[in-house]
């Protein structure tokens, strides 16, 4: 038996008991507990002291939790489409968004994923090939494509969105009703502002672009 490792649980306990003295600790609040510890101990705020950098901790720890969250994001939905072979990657993004269209060229649909070109090609290639998404020339200008869903497509959009609703489901994880309409107010919010970017500041350096805020 590990009784070094059993001395140091009983520590800790004992540290969030003496914290919360009234409230009985169960195994969750000891799980975030220590959890807690460990992101203090990794917080980046040490390595700029030690490197003594110029930071904002507020704008950093929100671009960390954004950024883990696509991440996690990521792994549920790739667990969740697993029983879709046609839908690697973010195709599945490519193939939502036309839902809501009769038709789009080529670049309004990457556009619209804010994804480089080159990268947004090799998706719709991806589903067209797979038979999701079918393309024409533009009636009203031959050099451009215009994209739109097969029947084959739509078929697997009805059955994959019940799965996409279900990470979402587990993306909030345990928010009430309130924080989760508070979340997406400021994620609006923010993407407003990002789309803004996107569309007419993609081509401009990071200093042109901290200008804006």
């Amino acid at each position: 038996m590990e009784l070094n490792l059993i001395i140091d649980i009983l520590k800790e306990l004992d540290g969030l008991q003496s914290k919360n003295p009234t409230t009985q600790i169960t195994l969750e609040d000891f799980r975030l507990h220590l959890n807690e510890k460990a992101y203090e101990r990794e917080n980046p705020r040490n390595l700029t002291e030690k490197f003594n950098l110029e930071v904002f901790d507020l704008e950093n720890e929100i671009a960390k939790q954004v950024i883990m969250l696509g991440r996690y994001s990521k792994q549920l939905i790739k667990k969740s489409l697993d029983k879709y072979p046609d839908l690697v990657n973010e195709d599945f993004t490519y193939l939502y968004r036309m839902m809501d269209y009769p038709s789009l060229t080529k670049m309004q649909l990457i556009e619209k994923n804010a994804h480089e070109k080159q990268t947004g090609i090799e998706i719709i290639k991806r589903l067209v090939k797979n038979g999701l998404l079918q393309e024409r020339k533009d009636e009203n200008d031959r050099r451009s494509t215009r994209i739109s869903v097969t029947e084959k497509g739509k078929k697997v959009f009805k059955k994959s969105m019940q799965d996409i609703t279900v990470v979402s489901k587990i993306m909030c994880g345990q928010l009430n009703t309130d924080e989760k309409e508070n979340l997406l107010k400021f994620l609006k919010k923010l993407n407003t502002f990002h789309d803004t970017i996107y569309n007419n500041y993609r081509h401009e350096g990071i200093d042109e672009i901290e200008k804006l805020i």
